[in-house]
């Protein structure tokens, strides 16, 4: 039987597959197990989940506490958060046994109608969105249960930046007395975007402004990835020059996803007893972006013209500043007012992304693609 690729571009498995974060690992779980809440920040793909999971699956965590994952990254308003902490918090007791979910369910009486079970008696999220009458009731019950749920729970809710764009009044204000009320519950919260993340929790006349411990996630080490990728690839009789995993990680700036999906191409394209030199590179991206081919061409074409304008027009400058300056209005033949309306579009799309004044591409191998056309 032939072994999994060990680079794994989605989920979590176990300790095996995960690389380094030794010290982010202890440091979150010290928070954790001593109730303190706790902002992860870094850039999307960088690895936040994946830690928060290896975190989940470590011993001190693993066997006393509940722990659940909410990823409310496309939630618009307070009654879609409402509805994804719900849902998920139900899908994660199902597997505990039926004494779990059913506590759960004693304390959602505003959706109880909504909630159905299959022939072996196991319930099923099958509320709609419109279900949920009264956002802020269903709130209060959701948190009622992790006041008085009979193990402490640990809720992480990541992309946490997406509640400073919802329309209702004062829910940062709801949710942090809430949160700083429930005293079984620890939370993490998880965001990918600094800027809107930094205003909520360091501004002084924000609700969450001291509230949490900030941990800012960096790239993991070229150093700890050398040993990783190498011993995989040994487990298999296979060999990685050191050159090509510095190729990988200096291409992509050490963003984890990225070094983990051209791993996977490579490991696959290597076969035992066999080194894979750093001349393979250029093929396992060229590989990965055939795939996504179909994919970018399609997103590119339903792109407005002025988007597409200065899409490419940051994707040329790499990292771009000053976009509104003469310099790369006239290099680049646009308008300040069709840059400011496009680059709002684009960031709202997430084709782009801003830090501390830096405009770029979100997805590397987007960036890649529209560089080859």
């Amino acid at each position: 039987m032939s072994k999994m690729n060990p680079f794994l571009t989605n989920g979590y498995i176990s300790a095996e597959y995960f690389c380094d974060r030794t010290d982010e690992t202890e440091t979150l779980l010290r928070y954790l197990t001593n109730g303190n809440n706790t902002a992860l920040i870094s850039p999307r793909r960088l690895g936040k989940t994946g830690l928060i999971s290896h975190c989940f699956h470590q011993k001190a965590i693993a066997d006393d506490y509940y722990r659940f994952l909410v990823d409310i990254y496309a939630t618009k308003n307070l009654q879609e958060f409402v509805f994804e902490l719900g849902k998920s918090l139900l899908n994660t007791l199902k597997p505990k046994g039926r004494k779990a979910w059913e506590v759960f369910l004693g304390y959602l009486s505003s959706l109880r109608a909504g909630i159905s079970f299959d022939f072996s008696g196991n319930p099923s999220w099958n509320i709609e969105m419109g279900d949920i009458k009264a956002p802020t009731v269903t709130l209060d019950e959701i948190f009622h249960y992790l006041e008085h749920a009979d193990k402490p729970c640990i809720v992480a809710i990541d992309e946490f930046q997406a509640i400073a764009l919802y329309p209702e009044a004062n829910v940062e204000a709801l949710l942090r007395t809430y949160m700083q009320h429930c005293t079984n519950a620890t939370f993490i919260y998880a965001g990918s975007q600094r800027h809107l993340m930094g205003e909520i929790f360091t501004s002084p006349a924000r609700p969450f402004y001291q509230s949490t411990a900030i941990m800012e996630l960096k790239p993991i080490p070229l150093q700890a990835y050398v040993p990783f990728i190498q011993k995989h690839f040994a487990e298999a009789g296979k060999l990685i020059a050191e050159r090509t995993i510095e190729e990988i990680y200096n291409r992509f700036e050490g963003i984890t996803w990225y070094v983990q999906f051209v791993a996977n191409s490579l490991y696959a394209m290597t076969n035992p007893g066999e080194v894979c030199q750093v001349d393979k590179v250029d093929t396992a991206i060229n590989n990965i972006l055939s795939q996504l081919s179909f994919t970018y061409s399609s997103l590119l074409y339903q792109l407005p013209p002025k988007q597409k304008e200065v899409l490419m027009a940051i994707c040329k400058e790499g990292k771009a500043c000053g976009i509104t300056s003469s310099r790369f209005l006239k290099n680049y033949k646009l308008t300040a007012s069709s840059v400011q309306g496009a680059v709002k579009g684009l960031l709202d799309k997430d084709f782009i992304t801003h830090e501390l004044g830096t405009y770029s591409i979100y997805d590397k191998f987007f960036e890649i693609w529209l560089r080859n056309l």
